[in-house]
């Protein structure tokens, strides 16, 4: 990963490094989750914690409100998705820095973030001194990606025909993709996205066509094979 050195100085309480307290709006949909990352950003002197929302609604609405320095977002959220979400943001507000801090490995979703407009991606297994860095890096206008992050974007750029097929999918069909493949049903599916089930039905006849497959049991071997579940 990107890292950056901690301030070691001597600062007064609230004085930080970057002239001001950096403000940050937490995007997750469970409040245990944004109290754990408040407490954890609250160790930091630079940050404070100024606004939570639990949708993508609600976080644009802050982010239409108020200047923000720094989002840190989920992607699984009721509704729309945080890589909706992201999309919007860069027509709202493009330089606003977002980190995606994803239950899902970095091989699941990290590109599709970055590519989305992401200024990085951590999974919420990482430990507190890396979510820190993390932001830090981010804050001082740079980009928080891993080295297999970085290979992964490098491959992108090779031609169209030895990228996998999965790469076709819109955002929206590589999570329905997901979600069939770790068991989900077509009932739990809709609830999960807030959509019907004659939605999750039209996602997946067009992920089958895009993969060439034929059914749920191929879906979920493909899903296996290329590491999108484990």
């Amino acid at each position: 990963m990107s890292t950056v050195a901690h301030d070691t100085s001597n600062r007064p309480a609230g004085v930080s490094r970057f002239g001001r307290l950096r403000k940050v709006l937490i995007v997750d949909d469970h409040p245990i989750v944004r109290a754990g990352l408040k407490q954890v950003l609250g160790r930091a002197a630079d940050i404070i914690v100024a606004g939570e929302a639990d949708n993508a609604d609600d976080a644009l609405a802050q982010v239409r409100r108020e200047d923000w320095d720094l989002l840190v977002l989920d992607v699984s959220l009721p509704g729309r998705s945080g890589l909706d979400l992201l999309r919007d943001l860069r027509r709202v507000k493009p330089a606003l820095p977002v980190l995606v801090l994803s239950m899902h490995p970095e091989e699941e979703l990290a590109v599709r973030a970055i590519r989305a407009g992401a200024s990085g991606y951590l999974c919420k297994d990482c430990s507190a001194t890396d979510l820190i860095a993390a932001i830090e890096v981010i804050l001082e206008g740079r980009k928080f990606i891993s080295a297999s992050v970085a290979e992964q974007l490098a491959e992108e750029v090779g031609p169209d025909s030895d990228r996998p097929l999965h790469e076709r999918l819109s955002d929206r069909e590589f999570e329905v993709l997901h979600l069939i493949a770790s068991g989900k049903s077509t009932k739990e599916i809709g609830a999960a996205l807030s959509v019907g089930k004659s939605t999750v039905s039209t996602y997946r006849t067009r992920i089958m066509e895009k993969l060439k497959l034929h059914s749920n049991a191929e879906m979920t071997r493909y899903a296996l094979r290329s590491g999108l579940v484990t």
